[in-house]
């Protein structure tokens, strides 16, 4: 199946398909602005790759190829090789809540957790809700899922992160340390982050890309600490790449060994990029931070999430309903 591409052509916007790295077509687009394009781009392409009579497994690689170039396609591209050995060659309406719980079972008896369970079935889940929208068939099939895992809640306090700083034995990992607490960014954000989106003379950090024709999900623009905005202009004068986190002169893509050994130095268990996310938004929280604020450092589109997890843990959390409650006082009442 040939790669779509939405690329700038002649002012405007064309889609062309590429096979083995090598252009095969191309065709200019009616919409003139970049958000336009897109939302145009990508009907042409499910258009261009409309299965007749699918089978899942062609709906998944036909939505894979509809979200070429972000991250889900990659993550998708790889759970594929689990999910559609079970799923692919069924036709949607195939897929019954009995056919659900045989795969959770086979899963489960490999020893995959819910968690895994359930983000596999949620690809598959997407993929067809797609496919109904995209109306290349009539109604996704409804699918049981197992049930949700415990939500970890496990943060970092203020000496833990401390600790883990003094055990950060390379320039990289104290860069990216200083940085996901700063600006309680999400992993990937912070990896991607590169050097025109730090901008000194404002004091702020955008982790979403400028200009970017789809908005990432969790990529807020958020002000430098003192503390992140003296480690970023040092990292700065040896920059030798685009990207802020660097080693030896080439991006890097992942931190987990890195952090895994300062955590075991700090003697830090249960450690996560995802971890020091939490760790800042309990600190924002604790600190007496508004929701509001929280939602906007974590890139929530609304605050009911960040209600739901954070707001137990600031000190004002029902500090006003509480006083209705004392007991031992006088109470003035209303004459009316």
């Amino acid at each position: 199946m040939p790669e779509y591409k939405l690329q700038r052509f002649r002012g405007g916007w064309a889609w062309a398909a590429y096979e083995g790295g090598k252009r095969i077509s191309r065709q200019g687009l009616k919409s003139r602005d970049a958000a336009s394009a897109a939302a145009e781009f990508a009907r042409v392409v499910a258009e261009l790759t409309r299965p007749v009579d699918p089978t899942v497994k062609e709906l998944w690689e036909a939505y894979v190829t509809h979200k070429a170039g972000r991250r889900i396609a990659k993550n998708m591209a790889a759970s594929g090789r689990i999910v559609l050995p079970f799923f692919g060659h069924m036709k949607p309406e195939d897929i019954t809540i009995k056919v659900c719980r045989a795969y959770i079972a086979k899963r489960a008896a490999l020893g995959r957790k819910n968690g895994s369970i359930r983000t596999e079935m949620n690809q598959l889940r997407t993929a067809l809700l797609w496919a109904e929208k995209a109306r290349l068939i009539t109604k996704a099939p409804a699918m049981e899922m197992p049930p949700a895992s415990t939500p970890k809640e496990r943060h970092l306090t203020r000496p833990e992160f401390d600790a883990l700083l003094s055990a950060a034995s390379t320039p990289h990992l104290v860069l990216y340390l200083h940085l996901a607490i700063a600006t309680a960014g999400r992993n990937a954000a912070i990896l991607e982050l590169t050097w025109d989106r730090v901008n000194f003379e404002r004091n702020l950090i955008y982790l979403g890309v400028k200009d970017a024709l789809r908005p990432r999900k969790g990529r807020a623009t958020v002000p430098m600490t003192d503390t992140v905005r003296a480690a970023l202009f040092a990292a700065k004068e040896g920059a030798r790449t685009d990207h802020v986190i660097e080693w030896a002169g080439e991006p890097v893509k992942s931190v987990r060994t890195a952090l895994g050994k300062a955590a075991a130095r700090a003697k830090i268990a249960g450690l996560s990029p995802h971890v020091l996310r939490h760790s800042a938004a309990v600190w924002m929280a604790e600190d007496g931070a508004s929701m509001s604020e929280i939602a906007t450092y974590l890139g929530h589109s609304d605050d009911k999430i960040t209600q739901r997890v954070y707001a137990k843990l600031s000190p004002t959390h029902l500090r006003r309903a509480s006083q209705a409650l004392e007991v031992g006082r006088p109470r003035l009442r209303t004459v009316g």
